[in-house]
C-alpha cells in the first residue's frame, strides 16, 4: 500500500470553513492525497450587561463564526436574558489581553440589568442546549403560551424543506452544519443561517430578525435542518414563534414543550410529508 503522509497547519483563527489536506482512500484506487473543507467551530463567549453596570458572562458555546452579533442577540432574547429586541441597545466585540480572542468575546449592552449569576448556569456545546425538566419548569414562568400564529397550507410545510435546503451553501461545502429558515405564511424564505450546533442556526436566526426589525415572530414559522430538541422548542417559545418545522424528529421532551406552550411542532418533512405532535390547528391538511 502506498504511503499517505498528511501534514495541516490550520490557522489560529478558523473562519466559517477551512481547507485542509487529507489522505484520500477510496476502493479500487491508490491512495493518495487530496482537500477537504470543514465547518469551523470555535468559542463564542457572551456578556451583557446594562448601561453603567458590569458585563456579566452569561455563556459559552461552541459556533460556526460568522454572524455573532446576531448569535449573541438571539441567544439573549431566547435564553430571556433580554425582554425582546427593543432591548438590546448595542453589540461589539470586546477587547481582550489576548487579542488573537477578540473575536471570540461578544458584549452586548442592555435596557435592562443582568440578574446577578445568571451566567453560572449556561454552558452551550455545539451538540445540544440546556435540557431538562427542570428547564421546562422555569421556562414556564418566563413563557407564556401562544396564541394566534399562521396557518399554513400542507403544500407549504412541504416546501419549506426543500427552500432551507436551497439556502445552505455551508453545508453543499462541508456537509457538516445544520440549518434554520425564518418563513412567511406563503413559504417565502425570509431569511436563514447556518452553524454547527443546531441551537446556534436557531439563534442567529432569531438575532437577525431582531436586528433587521421583522417581527411579530408569531406570524412566521421556522423549519430547522435536523432534530428538534427541548432546547429548539424553548427558543421558540421565547421568540414568539408559534410553527416550529424539523426535517427529522422530534426528542419526546420537545413535543411536551410545544403542547404545553402553544407551539405547532411538525417533524419528518421529506418526501412531500410531514408528522404533526402538537397544535395542529394551524396546518390546513389537504392543500
Amino acid at each position: 500500500m502506498t504511503a499517505v503522509r498528511v501534514t495541516n497547519e490550520l490557522p489560529q483563527r478558523a473562519g466559517p470553513v477551512t481547507e485542509v489536506t487529507i489522505g484520500r482512500v477510496r476502493s479500487g484506487s491508490e491512495p493518495c492525497l487530496g482537500t477537504d473543507h470543514l465547518v469551523g467551530e470555535e468559542p463564542l463567549e457572551i456578556r451583557a450587561g446594562a448601561a453603567g453596570q458590569a458585563a456579566e458572562p452569561v455563556a459559552v458555546t461552541m459556533r460556526t463564526p460568522g454572524d455573532d452579533f446576531e448569535l449573541a442577540t438571539g441567544f439573549l432574547i431566547t435564553e430571556g436574558i433580554a425582554p425582546g429586541p427593543e432591548s438590546v441597545l448595542s453589540v461589539r466585540y470586546c477587547p481582550t489581553a489576548d487579542q488573537q480572542q477578540l473575536h471570540n468575546v461578544v458584549l452586548v449592552r442592555l435596557s435592562v440589568a443582568v440578574r446577578a449569576g445568571v451566567g453560572a448556569r449556561t454552558y452551550a456545546t455545539s451538540s445540544c442546549g440546556l435540557c431538562g425538566k427542570a428547564s421546562l419548569d422555569q421556562l414556564g414562568w418566563r413563557c407564556e403560551p401562544l396564541r394566534g400564529g399562521p396557518r399554513l397550507a400542507s403544500s407549504v410545510v412541504v416546501g419549506m424543506a426543500g427552500s432551507l435546503r436551497v439556502a445552505q451553501p455551508l453545508f453543499d461545502t462541508t456537509g457538516g452544519i445544520h440549518g434554520a429558515g425564518l418563513f412567511d405564511s406563503g413559504g417565502r424564505l425570509v431569511a436563514a443561517r447556518e452553524d454547527v450546533g443546531r441551537h446556534n442556526a436557531v439563534d442567529k436566526l432569531i438575532g437577525h430578525a431582531a436586528r433587521a426589525g421583522i417581527g411579530p415572530l408569531v406570524d412566521y414559522a421556522v423549519m430547522v435542518s435536523g432534530r428538534v430538541g427541548y432546547e429548539i422548542v424553548q427558543k421558540a417559545a421565547m421568540a414568539r414563534v408559534a410553527v416550529l418545522c424539523a426535517v427529522s424528529a422530534p426528542t419526546s421532551l420537545a413535543v411536551e414543550t410545544a403542547e404545553r406552550f402553544g407551539v405547532t411542532l411538525v417533524g419528518f418533512v421529506r418526501n412531500g410529508g410531514f408528522n404533526i405532535y402538537s397544535h395542529p390547528e394551524r396546518v390546513e391538511l389537504g392543500s
